[in-house]
């Protein structure tokens, strides 16, 4: 009988195992959420956003490809919301990187996401 309850137990956490890793990425190929920490202020589109830890919503918004940036902590509430273009990776992206160029005051300008995982990178 115990034998039974514990293969029980490893049935269903296999289960959600896999139930949870089907459910990470969407049909673009990207998570729906990620984190990622900026360590400088960045421009992301119009904002520019403080150094610190973001959550990172993936919406869709008709055809459009949005990301929306909440900062995790901190007392300052800068959010960003962004229009991105998905552009396919030739294979899941081995590490996350965070692309950024700079303006005549040499503020960080956000130009690319990839997220380790995914097969498509964010492009701003």
């Amino acid at each position: 009988m115990r034998a039974i309850k514990t293969a029980a137990v490893m049935a269903m956490f296999v289960l959600s195992i896999s139930l949870l890793a089907a459910a990470e990425r969407n049909k673009f190929g990207v998570s729906d959420t990620q984190k990622v920490t900026f360590n400088e202020p960045i421009r992301v589109g119009d904002v520019v956003l403080p150094k610190g830890e973001y959550k990172i919503q993936h919406t869709m918004e008709g055809e459009n490809h949005m990301m929306v940036f909440t900062p995790v902590i901190g007392r300052e509430v800068v959010t960003a919301r962004v229009k991105c273009q998905l552009v396919p990776l030739q294979a899941k992206a081995p590490q996350s990187l965070v692309l950024y160029g700079h303006d005549q005051k040499d503020v960080h300008i956000l130009q690319e996401l990839v997220f380790r995982g995914d097969t498509a990178k964010h492009v701003f």
